[in-house]
């Protein structure tokens, strides 16, 4: 098995980290690591990233990149403080070569040695989430550490491996050594997101738009209230339903398949609302445009049980600058989620509340922001589906009845 040794492992936590001041922000209050931070880390040592790769460090995170060799195993299992090998050795089913590509089925699970490994100052935490294009794909993915107690958390001053669990629960997707399919979020200190926070951040930024790009007041109780637009707002299309397929999604490939291959367009109704079946994935778009400053990011709460049995989905980091641009020049942009009812059917309603959005504090203004000038995909987006797939004027395929939720970005302190 081609996993980090002993050997290499106690090597990371016996060098000495080199505290460089590069490393750290000027600005020494707590709070969400920038960019440039980011770059310092990965300069000083402290994050271990062979060969990086240039668009690898975006404006409040870095993407993960998977390794050599993908392992097939049996179930899944917590974090604890045995060691991971023994578990792989355990529940192995099969070991995948990832350098030339490989297809990852369904419903299976993958366990990935990531490229990057840490040696994290004592103040400096993580945590990680999939990527956009990943969630949108239904593509479940869960960062672990070694030793962890907790799935998608890095502890302050971790030293050691990273490894991805992967789990693709509709389409089978093609992957290779390289890809990134989630991201790492740093954080320096213990900040806090408060309902008082944020409520002076909006008297300074507007953070809600209507369609018409014309401002509305947020709705603020723990968190940025998100609801869900079930009238199209100018198009006829409410929603993706994902459809069962043998057909892979090469994930390094963009525009390069057609929807009604994979997705089930669903048509706004005159009754305003949308049942979504128990086990079916959905995208779907918020009612709201949003915006996160360039001082926040933040992230979408993946589960409210105040708002029911179903989950807004796995993508929840929303960068500072979504919808908001350089210099405030854009009325915010719809926020996609992905949506997943569980064991009974659920009936949304145009307008109805269905998740919020937590900001968090910047340790220090990013010298990036969110937006096409850095390659993000997704800003000033609409109902919009993963990169991989064509605009649906483009596509052959013509939209047919079936259901899909989209909301967007999530950002946290």
């Amino acid at each position: 098995m081609n996993l980090p040794s002993d050997l290499e492992i106690q090597s990371m936590k016996d060098t000495p980290f080199v505290d460089d001041p590069i490393a750290r922000p000027k600005s020494e209050t707590t709070g969400i690591l920038p960019f440039q931070a980011i770059q310092g880390l990965v300069d000083s040592g402290a994050i271990i990233a062979p060969n990086p790769d240039s668009n690898q460090i975006q404006p409040a995170s870095i993407d993960l990149r998977l390794g050599k060799k993908a392992f097939q195993i049996g179930a899944s299992f917590l974090p604890g403080r045995s060691p991971i090998e023994g578990k792989i050795r355990d529940l192995l089913i099969r070991e995948i070569d990832l350098e030339d590509s490989a297809v990852l089925e369904p419903r299976s699970v993958f366990l990935v040695p990531l490229m990057e490994s840490l040696r994290l100052p004592a103040d400096v935490s993580g945590v990680a989430n999939p990527k956009s294009t990943t969630g949108r794909l239904d593509v479940f993915t869960r960062l672990i550490t070694e030793p962890g107690i907790e799935f998608e958390r890095v502890p302050k001053g971790y030293q050691g491996a990273l490894y991805l669990e992967i789990v693709s629960r509709t389409f089978p997707i093609r992957v290779r050594t390289g890809m990134k399919l989630n991201q790492l979020r740093l954080v320096r200190g213990r900040p806090q997101a408060t309902d008082g926070k944020l409520v002076r951040l909006a008297e300074k930024e507007q953070l809600t738009f209507d369609a018409d790009s014309s401002p509305i007041d947020p709705r603020i109780d723990r968190g940025l209230s998100v609801s869900v637009d079930l009238v199209g707002n100018g198009s006829n299309i409410i929603a993706y339903r994902a459809k069962k397929t043998r057909h892979a999604i090469d994930l390094g490939k963009v525009n390069a398949y057609d929807i009604g291959e994979f997705w089930e367009v669903i048509p706004r109704s005159k009754s305003k609302d949308l049942t979504l079946q128990a086990g079916d994935f959905y995208i779907l778009a918020s009612h709201e445009r949003i915006r996160v400053p360039p001082t926040h990011a933040a992230e979408m709460v993946p589960f409210d049980p105040s708002i029911g049995e179903f989950r807004i989905h796995y993508a929840g980091f929303f960068d500072p600058g979504f919808g908001y641009g350089d210099r405030g020049e854009i009325p915010g942009t719809k926020a996609v989620l992905e949506v997943r009812a569980h064991e009974i059917p659920i009936l949304l309603e145009h307008g109805q509340l269905v998740g919020k959005l937590i900001y968090h504090q910047m340790a220090q203004l990013p010298e990036r922001v969110y937006g096409r000038s850095i390659g993000s995909s997704y800003q000033q987006q609409g109902l919009a589906l993963s990169k991989q797939f064509k605009p649906l004027q483009s596509a052959e395929q013509e939209p047919v009845s079936g259901y899909a939720p989209i909301l967007s970005p999530q950002m946290t302190e």
